[in-house]
């Protein structure tokens, strides 16, 4: 029997994975570079038995009945606040201005975007569908849906070049966020606002969880709980200061999923409020 196949994106968690746990557990290491490309063959082939999943995408794919299972493991976060931007030589926005404008986002499911709308939504009071969301590709779940306010840019354009050109009045970066000097924050100190929200409510905003098929939970449930385990060990071995940006377990991600999961039902991600155990159940009952 070939080794299992794992994918894992470029984060310090991953690394210390797969330095000491993923080689004890024998597995077959895949690269997919950037690693959001492995998230619809997952979804919608599980071409994969262990992958990194965009926690957006776990939640429509639970919606959707696909069969990957997504496991209570945190492997990327990080404070939002900072990605929604505008270009400081066109326009000085606050989130109050955001109703009736365009915002640019990669893709309407993108969790990064999903997150930012979340902020405004639950701590701003911004109605996600007051604002019109311009978009380059679809949703990495086929057939996910899109409220009447997300449009499709014609020529997938991308967010930096329709915000830079002033075709949109802000966008939204993850990891790709641009350094040119005519970028500017639309939330004031947005590091600053973050962590207050953070040490105020407890909710982490969590990019990506780690997902396995179910394939590989029904040959062999022992890995998948030792995969788990290897991960809470490359987390210890992590130098971490100040709040827990990785929490792992019900328990430690509940508040936050819950959050979130309220919220993307309000922005159209979703045909119905989920509940944590619509999303993690199975993974839990594998964990035990």
């Amino acid at each position: 029997m070939s080794a299992p196949t794992l994918v894992l994106g470029d984060t310090p968690i991953a690394a210390a994975f797969l330095a000491g746990p993923a080689k004890a557990l024998g597995l077959d290491v895949k690269e997919v570079v950037p690693i959001h490309r492995a998230f619809r063959p997952m979804v919608e082939d599980t071409a994969f038995d262990i992958s990194e999943l965009a926690i957006v995408a776990a939640i429509q794919a639970a919606e959707a009945g696909r069969p990957v299972i997504p496991l209570p493991v945190t492997i990327s976060s990080r404070f939002q606040h900072r990605c929604l931007v505008q270009n400081r030589d066109r326009t000085a926005l606050t989130t109050a201005d955001l109703p009736g404008h365009r915002i640019a986002v990669r893709a309407y499911s993108q969790t990064t975007g999903a997150w930012v709308r979340t902020i405004l939504d639950t701590e701003y009071g911004i109605d996600p569908r007051s604002v019109e969301w311009v978009t380059e590709e679809a949703s990495h779940v086929a057939g996910a849906p899109e409220p009447a306010n997300v449009v499709r840019d014609p020529a997938g354009t991308k967010p930096y070049d329709l915000l830079r050109d002033g075709l949109v009045d802000a966008a939204i970066f993850g990891i790709d966020m641009p350094d040119d000097p005519w970028i500017a924050p639309v939330i004031p100190d947005p590091d600053a606002a973050a962590r207050e929200n953070l040490a105020r409510t407890g909710v982490v905003q969590i990019n990506h969880v780690v997902a396995v098929s179910p394939d590989l939970a029904e040959r062999d449930p022992g890995l998948v709980r030792r995969v788990v385990e290897g991960f809470a060990e490359a987390k210890a071995a992590l130098r971490q200061d100040g709040p827990d940006m990785l929490p792992i377990g019900a328990d430690a991600m509940r508040r936050s999923v819950e959050t979130l999961l309220g919220s993307v039902h309000r922005q159209g991600l979703t045909t119905r409020r989920l509940s944590f155990e619509n999303v993690f159940g199975r993974g839990m009952e594998l964990l035990g």
